[in-house]
C-alpha cells in the first residue's frame, strides 16, 4: 500500500515523539549516574554529636566565612566586566577676544557643552563578562575546598579524641591485669615458689603505666582543644563521646572506577583547574576580539545667545597601528596560558586518580588487617595470655612468659585500634577528595601487633595515634634495658 501524506505526517510524529522519549530518558540516566556518583559514604559511624561539632564548625570557622566573602567579590565582578564605559561630560566656552564674553553678539563664540560614550567593538563586553563569570566559578570551588577540609578536619580531630579515649581504656585494662599479675606474684613469692624480682617487675610495670597515661591525658586535650578551636568554643568545653572504635564497621571498598569517578566528580582542585583552563580560552577569544578597535560616540550642542545655537556629533576610531607589538602579543600571551592550564588540569587529574588508587590499596590492606585482629589475633593473644598466667600460678612458666603474654595481648588490642582508626582516616580524606598521599606510618602503627621483647615501648606509640607501632603493654623481656622500657607512653 502507498504511504499517503497524512500516513507519514503521523510516521514523522511518532518518531519525534520517541525521539523525545529516548532523550527524556537518557537525560534522567545522566541525573541518576550524578547523584550516585555524589554520593559518599559517612567516614565515622553515624552519631549525632559528631553531627552537631561539623555544623558548629561549618558556621563558625573563619575559613569557610572567608572563602564565600572572596566568592562574594568575584560574583560582583560579572556585571562590571560586562557594563559599558562611564560617558564623558565635556563644559566649555569659546569666546573672540579677551575684552569681554562674546556670546551673543559674534557667531563664533558660545558656551558648549559635549557628551562621549565609549562602545567596544561587539563581542567584548560578552567575553569580558565570561572570563569574570568563570573567576567567580573558580571561588565557587575554593568554597567547596573549604567546607569540605573543615569538614575532615573535624572528623579527624574527633577521631583523634575517640581513639585516645579508647586507649585510656585499654590502659585501665592493662592496669587490671598487672594487678592480677601481681597479685598472683606476691602470693608465690610467699609461699617460697616466686621470685622477688617477679613482684618488684609487676610493680614497676604499674608506674610505667601511670606515665604513659600522664602521655594519653595530654593527647586527650590536645585533641579537645583542637575540636573547641574548630568550632569557635571555649578550648577547654569538654565533649562527650558516643562511638567505639572497637566495634565499629569499616568504610567499604569501592571498585577503582566508582572510586576515581566519584572523585573527579567532586574535587574542587580538578574543577578550579578545568574552570581555570576555560577561563585561559575565555581570555584568547577575547584578545582576538581586542584586535579590533572600540568606538566613541560624541555629540555636542553649542548655545550662542540670541544666536541659532550649534551642534555637532561624530564618531571616532582608535587605529591599532601597533598590533604586531601589542594585540598581536596578547594573544600569543592568551594561547600560552591556554595550554598553561590544560597541561595543569591535566597533572591534577593525575594526581587525583594517583591518591584514590593509593588510598583504595591501603584500605584494602587495612580492611583485611583488621578483620586478621577480630577474627583471630584477639582471641588468641588473650587466650594467650590468660593460659600463660595460670601456668604461672602453678609453676609451669617463668614470669618472662607472663610479661611477654601480657605485652602481646595488649599491643594487639592497640594495634586494632589504630587499624581502624587508620581505615577511618583513610575514608575521610576520601570523602575530603584530599591530593595528600596516605601516611604511611599511621597504617604501620595500625598492623604492628604484638611488640618485639624489649623494643616495643620505644616506638612512642601512646605518641599520638599515627606513628610507629605503639606498645601500651610494657616490655615483655626481664632483660630489656630500663631506659627502653619507660620511654613509651
Amino acid at each position: 500500500m502507498a504511504n499517503t501524506p497524512s500516513s507519514r505526517s503521523v510516521s514523522a510524529r511518532h518518531s519525534s515523539c520517541f525521539r523525545t522519549v529516548a532523550a527524556l530518558a537518557l537525560w534522567l540516566a545522566a541525573v541518576a549516574a550524578r547523584a550516585e556518583q555524589a554520593t559518599t559514604p559517612s567516614p565515622l559511624p553515624p552519631d549525632p554529636v559528631l553531627d552537631r561539632l561539623v555544623a558548629e564548625s561549618l558556621a563558625a570557622r573563619p575559613e569557610v566565612r572567608q572563602a564565600e566573602a572572596s566568592l562574594n567579590a568575584e560574583r560582583e565582578r560579572v556585571p562590571q566586566a560586562g557594563a559599558l564605559p562611564d560617558p564623558v561630560l565635556s563644559l566649555g566656552i569659546q569666546n573672540d577676544g579677551f575684552g569681554g564674553i562674546q556670546i551673543g553678539k559674534m557667531e563664533t563664540s558660545f558656551w558648549q557643552v559635549m557628551l562621549s560614550q565609549g562602545l567596544p567593538w561587539p563581542g567584548k563586553r560578552g567575553l569580558r563578562s565570561d572570563v569574570a563569570r568563570l573567576g567567580a566559578s573558580q571561588a565557587e570551588a575554593a568554597v567547596t575546598r573549604q567546607r569540605l577540609s573543615t569538614e575532615a578536619d573535624v572528623r579527624r580531630a574527633y577521631l583523634d579524641l575517640v581513639l585516645v579515649r579508647e586507649r585510656l581504656e585499654l590502659l585501665d585494662r592493662l592496669e587490671q591485669i598487672w594487678q592480677t599479675s601481681i597479685g598472683t606474684a606476691r602470693a608465690r613469692y610467699e609461699s617460697g615458689e616466686g621470685a622477688q624480682s617477679d613482684v618488684l617487675r609487676s610493680q614497676l610495670e604499674l608506674n610505667r603505666i601511670r606515665q604513659r597515661r600522664w602521655t594519653l591525658r595530654a593527647e586527650e586535650a590536645a585533641a579537645l582543644q583542637a575540636l573547641n578551636r574548630l568550632r569557635a568554643h571555649p578550648l577547654d568545653e569538654p565533649i562527650a563521646t558516643t562511638v567505639r572504635l572497637r566495634d565499629a564497621a569499616l568504610p567499604p571498598v569501592p571498585s577503582l572506577e566508582t572510586a576515581t569517578s566519584d572523585a573527579e566528580a567532586r574535587s574542587p582542585e580538578l574543577a578550579r583547574a578545568r574552570l581555570t583552563a576555560d577561563q585561559a580560552n575565555a581570555q584568547v577569544r577575547l584578545s582576538e576580539r581586542e584586535r579590533f578597535p572600540d568606538l566613541s560616540v560624541n555629540v555636542g550642542i553649542m548655545p550662542r545667545g540670541g544666536l541659532d545655537p550649534m551642534w555637532t556629533a561624530g564618531v571616532s576610531i582608535g587605529l591599532p597601528i601597533w598590533s604586531g607589538r601589542k594585540q598581536n602579543r596578547a594573544v600569543a600571551e592568551s594561547e600560552a596560558r591556554s595550554t598553561a592550564s590544560a597541561r595543569s588540569a591535566e597533572t591534577i587529574d593525575q594526581v587525583l586518580r594517583l591518591r584514590v588508587a593509593e588510598r583504595r590499596s591501603t584500605l584494602t590492606a587495612l580492611a583485611d588487617t583488621v578483620k586478621l585482629y577480630r577474627e583471630g589475633l584477639l582471641v588468641q593473644s588473650r587466650a594467650t595470655a590468660e593460659s600463660t598466667l595460670s601456668q604461672y600460678r602453678v609453676g609451669r612458666v617463668s614470669f618472662a612468659s607472663v610479661l611477654d603474654a601480657n605485652a602481646g595481648y595488649i599491643n594487639d588490642e592497640d594495634g586494632h585500634l589504630l587499624a581502624v582508626a587508620d581505615a577511618l582516616r583513610v575514608a575521610i580524606a576520601s570523602a575530603e577528595v584530599s591530593l595528600e598521599p596516605p601516611s604511611a606510618g599511621g597504617a604501620s602503627g595500625g598492623m604492628g601487633g604484638a611488640a618485639v621483647p624489649g623494643a616495643g615501648a620505644t616506638g612512642g606509640g601512646m605518641g599520638g595515634g599515627g606513628g610507629a607501632a605503639p606498645a601500651l603493654a610494657a616490655p615483655a623481656a626481664p632483660t630489656a634495658a630500663p631506659s627502653s622500657s619507660s620511654s613509651g607512653m
